[in-house]
């Protein structure tokens, strides 16, 4: 089997997913989406007729985020339309799962140059899953609307998931919100030392006015004595019906796990950013990357998909870490960077927990708590922040992973590449 390398990575900042407030608002979908892969293609010289295929990634497949956006971004970005491109949806989880096939299509042999990764303009899901709701048309979800399904399988909202998991594991607000707080204060410093600068561009309007180059959600003067005066957030959704005549969202829970009784504790302060971004991430095989003068960052070890319980959604990351780190051959103890998407604090609270972690290993540059999750870009940039982390400390293994909806989580371990 070929060897999968990774050339480059790059993202956006991270814009307030919020229409008329966050400085990406104002881009269409695809427009967002070719300026990594411009990026790409100018940083490396890309022969882009080369590029066998761009696999992309994105969540909510609704009004201008429909349709092809691989395809259509990388034409926006100029690439020779001999360039493929595809889009997928694995929820959060996409555009980790892009860059495994990405790298599995290289390790298999049929292609010789692919670019993973994805995009979520939140802005306007929010804003466009509104005018449909406001229509009666339903506003999409990362659930299910199928009663058969749910009937099987019950899928609640991810919010309650994230509560009536610290309920079940004994993991209290004050836990959460100290990682909360943590994930500020990494990703001031993370910020203020430049450690995203290799892998960060500035976005630019066609006539070259700068539109973004800065992150805009970070709070770093956030503190426990802030949080702690926060209103739960998911608590209105307890007894919401899932759908008309339907269950609640905590009964859909309790036909699972009966016992488990759920309390609010979730908020913005230990939830996920709502925000605006793209990311991408340049794979070629050991032979395209010497006859065409591209210097490999790092190696790709091993990949994985895995599904667990889709009621609690949330706790597919620990069995895709093992799952991977059994491909690798590798132990927990010879990974020096782990990046787990902060999609809610419990999630990387219990990850930590389960598999017995040092903290200060695990997102030591904040996380999505701090910098925003835009969702089907998430992945590709945890992907780019591990690199550049091992890169900066002189560590070897990164491994990366995020829950996504359904109950799932991929998983990637990366090796750095000296010099």
């Amino acid at each position: 089997m070929a060897e999968a390398y990774i050339i480059d990575t790059v993202r956006t900042p991270r814009s307030i997913g919020k229409m008329g407030k966050g400085a990406l608002s104002v881009m269409h979908p695809e427009h967002l989406s070719a300026a990594v892969l411009a990026a790409l293609k100018e940083r490396n010289n890309l022969e882009t007729a080369h590029v066998d295929d761009v696999i992309w990634g994105v969540s909510a497949g609704m009004g201008l985020q429909a349709g092809d956006i691989g395809r259509n971004a990388a034409l926006d970005a100029g690439y020779d339309v001999k360039a493929g491109g595809v889009t997928l949806n694995r929820f959060c989880g996409s555009s980790i799962t892009a860059t495994n096939f990405a790298a599995g299509m290289v390790m298999a042999g049929m292609h010789d140059l692919a670019i993973s990764g994805g995009m979520e303009m939140m802005s306007y899901v929010n804003f466009y899953g509104m005018k449909m709701r406001e229509a009666g048309l339903g506003g999409g979800g990362m659930g299910t609307g199928n009663p058969r399904l749910q009937a099987k399988h019950p899928q609640s909202n991810q919010g309650v998931c994230a509560d009536a998991i610290a309920a079940m594991e004994g993991i209290t607000r004050e836990d959460l919100e100290k990682m909360g707080v943590e994930s500020q204060r990494r990703a001031a410093v993370a910020l203020a030392e430049g450690r995203f600068a290799r892998s960060t561009i500035v976005v630019r309007d066609d006539a070259g006015n700068v539109i973004l180059d800065h992150e805009e959600y970070p709070r770093p003067d956030t503190t426990l004595e802030g949080l702690a005066q926060l209103k739960p957030a998911f608590e209105m959704f307890l007894d919401m019906p899932s759908q008309p005549e339907g269950k609640t969202y905590r009964q859909l829970i309790n036909q699972v796990y009966p016992d488990v009784d759920i309390k609010p504790i979730h908020h913005v302060g230990i939830s996920s950013g709502v925000v605006d971004g793209a990311a991408a991430v340049l794979i070629a095989s050991k032979d395209y990357a010497e006859k065409h003068g591209l210097k490999p960052r790092a190696r790709i070890v091993a990949m994985t998909e895995i599904g667990d319980c889709p009621t609690l959604m949330l706790n597919a990351p620990v069995p895709a870490a093992k799952k991977v780190l059994a491909k690798a051959g590798l132990t927990k103890d010879q990974i020096d960077v782990w990046e787990v998407n902060e999609a809610f604090a419990v999630v990387v609270e219990k990850f930590i927990r389960d598999l017995d972690l040092d903290r200060a290993k695990v997102n030591p540059n904040g996380g999505s708590i701090a910098l925003g999750h835009p969702i089907g870009g998430t992945g590709a940039m945890l992907i780019g922040t591990a690199l550049d982390e091992l890169e900066r400390t002189g560590g070897r293994y990164g491994l990366i992973t995020m829950c996504a909806a359904g109950g799932m989580a991929p998983a990637i371990i990366i090796e750095r590449i000296d010099g």
